[in-house]
């Protein structure tokens, strides 16, 4: 019996570590072929790499800052090349900082990188992939609640450029329609990875903020945008899915 994304190919940006990692694994249980990109990290990728081929099926990884749009436009391209078509695209790359505005010791630099890699880079991956789509494309963002609250100083940049892709993905949602391709954006709540560790300082307090007093696993936010990219998704289309443990309840 055939899984239900096979035949499908997928791009996974960031896909190296965390939900990156488990969502690109995720979507080669379920049959993908699966291309992720990395940054910095080739060891990681290709483990990842060698983990999604065990599902029998065909797995690359490639070297893309996502702060550059002409690398991830060639990225983009090269997924295309490589499996001769692309279905769906998960926006998962991102970073974070933070800074009071009006700090005088904020790095500008930081925040204009946040900028390009969490809104440039997924505008770059979406207007070169709507082309190579037909219908039945996926497009998948990773959100994330800090877009609809806000609950501590200094996230004012981070959660401008979350919201920003929400608002991108409605818009595309409305463009792409007639094409048969669905545009959707999974907000997490605080998931355990390398950028967030359920073990830090802060951690209590994330923990207290969610309606089910934990962190959330990689693997629990992959899981719904494997739904989303999945047949059993064609008629939603510009929602927001809050995968957060009650976060915004």
């Amino acid at each position: 019996m055939s899984k239900p994304l096979t035949g499908k190919v997928a791009l996974v940006t960031g896909g190296s570590r965390g939900i990156g990692a488990a969502t690109a694994k995720a979507l080669a249980e379920e049959g993908a072929d699966v291309a992720i990109s990395y940054s910095a990290s080739p060891d990681k990728a290709e483990a990842v790499v060698a983990e999604m081929q065990k599902n029998g099926v065909r797995t690359v990884a490639f070297k893309a800052d996502q702060a550059d749009a002409k690398q991830v436009t060639e990225l983009v391209q090269k997924v295309a090349k490589y499996f001769g078509k692309l279905d769906i695209l998960v926006n998962n790359a991102g970073v974070f900082e933070s800074g009071v505005v009006g700090d005088p010791s904020a790095d500008l630099a930081r925040l204009d990188r946040e900028f390009a890699i969490n809104v440039g880079g997924v505008v770059a991956a979406v207007r070169a992939a709507v082309p190579l789509m037909t219908e039945g494309g996926r497009i998948v963002t990773i959100g994330s609640v800090i877009a609809d609250r806000v609950s501590f100083p200094g996230l004012a940049g981070y959660a401008a450029t979350k919201a920003a892709v929400v608002g991108y993905s409605q818009g595309w949602a409305r463009d792409l329609g007639p094409k048969g391709i669905t545009v959707n954006v999974v907000q997490p709540g605080p998931i355990n990875t390398d950028m967030n560790p359920e073990n830090s300082d802060f951690a209590q307090v994330q923990k207290a903020s969610t309606a089910l007093g934990r962190y959330g696993r990689p693997e629990e936010l992959a899981a719904a945008v494997v739904f989303l990219a999945s047949p059993k998704a064609s008629y939603i289309t510009g929602a927001t899915l809050s995968v957060d443990g009650g976060y915004l309840a």
